[in-house]
């Protein structure tokens, strides 16, 4: 059984924003943090696990240490929704490990993709060999981001906050 948002607390809101800002942060050092004995602070995390609102962890790596110089905003178009194209283009970018999100939109496009190049080089050969052999690809339109102000996955969650 979900939990509706107005079901949570302020301590759920706290243990969620603390395990966004380190997400290797003990169970122990959870309860300290949120005033909660450890037994509790265990219960809750495994809660919100089980209820969806914590759906995984993970590192956040650095990309440019990892040589991915080129970070990519990439418009598609589709010349036609009809038919099995639009679902077996989104089955196709799942499985690419450049993609790092994809967007269906409304608007000029009908997706927005984020993607990681090593440099300008391999970008081109990825767009040529890559994105535009995938089903319905009718147009590609891409802009480079010239430097990153602000990257994050973290939400407004804060205790108290939006409720």
């Amino acid at each position: 059984m979900n939990l509706p948002k107005s079901d949570l607390d302020d301590v759920d809101f706290t243990l969620m924003a603390l395990l966004q800002k380190d997400g290797r942060l003990s169970n122990a050092k959870l309860a300290e943090q949120v005033a909660l004995s450890e037994t509790p602070c265990w219960r809750r995390l495994k809660r919100l696990e089980a209820d969806g609102y914590i759906e995984g962890y993970q590192a956040v790596l650095s990309r440019k240490k990892l040589g991915y110089g080129v970070l990519a905003f990439v418009q598609i178009g589709f010349g036609s929704h009809i038919g099995e194209a639009p679902l077996r283009f989104e089955e196709r970018v799942q499985a690419i490990p450049e993609v790092l999100s994809c967007h269906n939109l409304t608007g000029e496009c009908d997706y927005l993709l984020q993607v990681v190049a090593e440099d300008l080089e391999a970008f081109g050969v990825f767009v040529r060999d890559v994105l535009r052999e995938l089903p319905g690809v009718s147009s590609i339109r891409s802009s480079l981001s010239l430097r990153e102000v602000k990257m994050s996955g973290r939400l407004p969650v804060e205790a108290g906050a939006r409720r």
